[in-house]
């Protein structure tokens, strides 16, 4: 049985290094129908921050990394929280203690200090075991008044990495270590290695930053008599610039701040993935499925993998279309609630009532949006869908369709075509425009909510289909026929797409930017839209 884990310390946000190690993890444990296992390593209680378990469980589980035993829903191998385990690594050390390899370390900090700067001075590399105290008996009392450590045996090691490869080190690296603080709580370096033994975790996964010390663990390995798992150690995601290690001020914050600002679940999965992982092909979409099926991991690269945020607003740009419109309506009112169950491969109607029973912060409508109807807001959803990198542009996108926006004649000026006519100029061609339009017949077509039966993975050829009731002729109020118009409206005028239109645009919407003019026309309605350009023009 595949069993892998994911072991982060309750001290904080996640962040996309720690979601990316979990996620690794998941997709070898899943791929061979193995078992995932979250463990919280929370021993360092000085570090601890709080909230911070709650806030774990809830990004693996908004992300769709679903767990199979971890502290909250138990398990065979519980307790999952490190310090409900310390009698394990206490008859562990004591293991070790009776066949000489750890004993008590006698001296302070200070102390341990000075050795420091003494090597330092004599310009040699600091190894505690040059200052290994006389052999004595362990006191049987030591538990939670002494901190324990290994007593080491140097020697030159080979090992297999899954991503890095082979490796190997001299016996000069090796050096004693800490097992058991003063306090009665093992150290990361003692307590990891006693409980993927426990748990019969098959995999470790971890970041770069643990490769150094994999030379000592391979000694504590032996000396407990134990078979290491299979390591992968994947390296650091660097900032974009790809000169230093992800920081927070480069775009490492709160992994499920990605979902509130928009970012859509499989979107953030996919781009974490391919940080530093391909399948050896060109394919940059990736479903959950997919990563399961395809994911392997001598494919993660060796080296640093850059974090590159306009690559995930691009793929959650072509995630966002792949979805139908009643699926994405429902992300727009709940992007957390339906992450949740975008991995179970729930139906588009479960999609939309798990939306509406949890209406809450996440609701990505504007203040004028929030007030639409479900009917409204879906005509609107349909013609920006093809234009929304992310959720939470979404107000900017669509304000304008249920409310009127006052005129901000800079915009005009600001654009450099439009600015080359008079404001006199800008009028008459609007004028011209409300004569055209007013003598275009009209139907009640609305945008086709054949749309939102398409298939979630589908990419849309075009993001609208107008739904005609009852047409008269065929210069309805359509995209086709309002296209037409306006094509002919150029030629009359003998003027140019990017100043005609760019204006009309502007009148209707007063927005930076905005769907296709017909589509956003036949939106808006026939009177709407005379109404707004006869009001700019008055």
């Amino acid at each position: 049985m595949i069993r892998t884990r994911f072991a982060p310390s309750p001290t904080g946000y996640i962040h996309v290094g720690g979601v990316r190690t979990a996620l690794f993890a998941y997709l070898v444990a899943r791929q061979a129908n193995g078992k995932f296992v979250l463990r919280l390593e929370d021993t360092d209680k000085n570090r601890e921050v709080a909230g911070s378990e709650a806030h774990i469980i809830e990004s693996l589980r908004d992300l769709g990394l679903d767990y199979d035993e971890g502290p909250d829903i138990g398990g065979p191998f519980a307790p999952y929280r490190q310090s409900e385990r310390l009698d394990s690594y206490k008859q562990w050390a004591d293991k070790l203690i009776a066949a000489g390899r750890a004993y008590i370390d006698p001296y302070t900090p200070d102390e341990i200090q000075a050795f420091r700067d003494a090597a330092m001075a004599d310009k040699k590399p600091f190894l505690y075991r040059n200052h290994r105290p006389d052999p004595t008996p362990v006191p049987n009392d030591w538990y939670g008044k002494y901190p324990l450590r290994f007593r080491s045996d140097p020697k030159p090691y080979n090992w297999h990495d899954a991503v890095m490869g082979d490796l190997s080190t001299g016996a000069e690296v090796i050096d004693d270590f800490v097992l058991i603080k003063s306090d009665g709580y093992p150290t990361y370096n003692f307590a990891h290695i006693v409980d993927d033994a426990e748990m019969k975790i098959t995999h470790i996964i971890r970041g770069q930053e643990f490769i150094s010390s994999q030379p000592n663990y391979l000694n504590l390995y032996d000396a407990l008599g134990l078979e290491p798992p299979i390591i992968a150690t994947v390296p650091h995601i660097l900032n974009e610039t790809g000169n230093k290690k992800l920081g927070k001020r480069d775009g490492a914050k709160d992994v499920l701040d990605y979902l509130r600002d928009g970012i859509l679940v499989e979107s953030l999965n996919n781009f974490i993935a391919s940080m530093g992982w391909n399948d050896g092909t060109e394919t940059e979409i990736f479903s959950m499925s997919d990563l399961i099926a395809k994911f392997t991991l001598d494919r993660v690269g060796r080296s640093g993998a850059r974090f590159d945020e306009k690559r995930l607003l691009w793929l959650n740009g072509q995630w966002i279309k792949k979805l139908s419109l009643d699926e994405l309506y429902a992300r727009t009112l709940g992007n957390k609630v339906i992450a949740r169950s975008a991995t179970t491969k729930q139906s588009s109607n479960n999609y939309a009532s798990k939306a509406r029973e949890q209406l809450h912060d996440d609701n990505f409508w504007g203040k004028f949006g929030q007030k639409a109807t479900e009917e409204r807001r879906l005509e609107v959803l349909a013609v920006v869908q093809d234009r929304l990198k992310t959720l939470a542009e979404l107000p900017d996108l669509t304000e304008y369709f249920f409310h009127r926006p006052e005129p901000n004649w800079d915009m005009v000026d600001d654009n450099q075509q439009l600015s080359k006519l008079s404001r006199n100029e800008q009028i008459e061609l609007l004028r011209a425009a409300v004569a055209k339009l007013e003598k275009q017949d009209t139907d009640a077509s609305v945008i086709a909510r054949s749309v939102a039966t398409k298939q979630s993975s589908e990419i849309y050829d075009s993001p609208v289909t107008p739904r005609r009731s009852a047409p008269r002729d065929d210069t309805g109020w359509t995209v086709v026929s309002l296209q037409e118009s306006l094509n002919d409206l150029l030629t009359k005028t003998n003027s140019k797409p990017a100043i005609l239109f760019s204006l009309i645009r502007y009148a209707l919407t007063w927005a930076p930017f905005s769907p296709g003019l017909p589509e956003t026309m036949v939106v808006l309605g026939r009177d709407e839209t005379i109404d707004r350009l006869r009001r700019v023009i008055l």
